[in-house]
């Protein structure tokens, strides 16, 4: 499963909506209206996607919840490999092959033994045939717990569209809660970098020490009311 605290590149359209969402909430929004030049929203969405997977990290559980589900609903639980199919077919095909074997081996060491042949190759094959009896009783009690398991696990079945919906909105939820709306207050109250301040208003009688454009400094300038 992907890891659970990195955003994963289909959920990028969801995290994207509830970040504008916390953007537009009450304190978070008043504070970016503050700015009429615009730049604290610019500031504080750019530095918000660019800290996404520290965001993600508040809704581990959650998230984690969401794509287990969602794998589970679409038949995606793993990497698909010939492994698991390599030891099905072994596991139904050593008891039936063992049975077999260990049937022909005793049949034929004891019809050996009844013939009187000479020689240790009778009480061999019986010897093999029951080593090979118990392999197949082996064989077959552990398909059947893993048998057992496996239909323990599929019991229920993959999960509803509903609930793979709900686990979704449960996570929307401790984002907004949790992660978006926490960092974002921080965000809004950093100061901005080096070099992005906003610019000031530099028109004449601002600043009572510098004298109007094109007029000698002969003192102090002093506004008038």
């Amino acid at each position: 499963m992907a890891d659970p605290t990195r955003l994963q590149p289909e959920d990028r359209p969801d995290f994207e909506a509830i970040l504008r969402l916390a953007m537009s909430g009450s304190d978070i929004g008043r504070a970016l209206r503050g700015d009429p030049t615009g730049r604290t929203v610019v500031r504080v969405r750019q530095r918000a996607l660019a800290n996404a997977d520290e965001i993600m990290a508040a809704t581990e559980r959650e998230y984690a919840t969401h794509l287990a589900l969602r794998a589970a609903r679409h038949g995606q639980t793993g990497p698909s490999t010939g492994r698991g199919t390599v030891l099905s077919a072994l596991a139904v095909l050593t008891p039936v092959v063992s049975a077999v074997s260990a049937t022909a081996l005793l049949l034929l060491g004891c019809t050996l033994r009844l013939a009187r042949t000479a020689g240790d190759l009778p009480a061999s094959l019986v010897t093999a045939g029951w080593v090979l009896a118990l392999v197949a009783a082996l064989s077959t009690l552990v398909a059947l717990v893993a048998l057992l398991g496996t239909a323990r696990r599929q019991r229920g079945g993959p999960p509803t569209a509903e609930r793979v919906e709900q686990a979704r909105l449960s996570w929307h939820q401790a984002l907004l809660d949790r992660g978006m709306l926490p960092h974002l207050r921080r965000y809004v109250t950093e100061d901005p970098p080096p070099g992005t301040a906003q610019p000031t208003d530099d028109r004449p009688g601002d600043h009572p020490d510098r004298p109007p454009v094109g007029c000698p400094r002969t003192g102090p300038h002093v506004r008038t009311e």
